[in-house]
């Protein structure tokens, strides 16, 4: 099996010590980024010689992501014609892209050796500060790889996870910046006027990243509303997705998972809304 701490910089991030000072100073810099906006950025987690191997993982996975193109709205949910014709549960939007499910990534993938090395998410409840941490428990999506190709982007939406940690792998030739407004929801309100004002345009609410390859970064995504803009260019734009929550057995919900990756398991079917707050998806 893969050994992660051959990808990531643990001298940069020594993320394997807890017991060190560097790691405390690091993990109370983390929870300051997140405290603030909801999210925070590491760059250069992954060493820069272990980029390419990342890449060429992606490469050959590729081409079993689902592909869909589709309108959704921002909740992956059916239209709601008892609401206005405005209401942010009746805007649709086109999305063209492709996920990768987590099943295609075996014991001898680095991505899954990274998500599962004991290190690593304990590191990430470290820095969310969390006491119920669990790694996502859906077979179709605790590790994923996004797959944006010329055109492609996904439009204005809210995660499924409390909790959304990403890495980038490739980068297309221009866009697929990531645009996010943080903190638009609570676990107890969807907050639909402000959400309808950034569906409107307002963009003194957005905030832009630009990611390079092998930076890490931790989203609250449940709560602020996020896109990536249309990619440009012949290359793909890789992104993987590790995914943790804060209830164990977690999994998606049927709508959704289907949308996502074009199939659902019984376990899904099984799991269907025993999520623990109540919001939408």
């Amino acid at each position: 099996m893969t050994d992660a701490a051959d990808f990531i910089d643990t001298e940069r991030y020594p993320i394997a010590d807890s017991s060190a000072s560097a790691y405390e100073q690091l993990v109370y810099g983390i929870r300051a980024q997140l405290a603030d906006d909801g999210c925070a950025v590491l760059p250069a987690f992954i060493r820069p010689d272990r980029i390419d191997a990342l890449i060429a993982e992606s490469d050959r996975v590729a081409s079993n992501g689902h592909r869909s193109f589709n309108r959704t709205n921002v909740y992956f949910t059916q239209d709601d014609p008892s609401l206005p014709e405005r209401h942010p549960l009746r805007r649709f939007y086109d999305r063209s892209n492709a996920f990768v499910p987590a099943d295609n990534f075996g014991p001898d993938s680095a991505l899954r050796s990274i998500y599962e090395w004991r290190h690593f998410p304990a590191f990430i409840q470290a820095v969310l500060d969390e006491k119920r941490f669990y790694r996502y428990a859906d077979p179709l999506a605790d590790v994923i790889i996004n797959v944006v190709e010329e055109g492609d982007g996904f439009p204005w939406h809210f995660d499924t996870n409390n909790y959304t940690v990403t890495l980038a792998i490739q980068n297309g030739v221009a866009g697929g910046a990531f645009e996010y407004c943080p903190n638009l929801r609570t676990p107890t309100d969807e907050n639909y006027d402000r959400v309808e004002q950034v569906l409107d345009g307002e963009s003194s609410k957005i905030k832009t990243l630009h990611l390079q390859p092998g930076d890490l970064q931790i989203f609250k995504g449940r709560y602020s509303l996020h896109r990536v803009t249309p990619v440009i260019g012949e290359r793909k734009r890789y992104v993987a997705i590790f995914s943790f929550v804060e209830e164990p057995g977690m999994v998606g919900s049927p709508e959704r998972t289907r949308q996502l990756y074009g199939r659902v398991l019984p376990i899904h079917l099984e799991r269907a809304g025993r999520r623990a707050d109540a919001l939408i998806d």
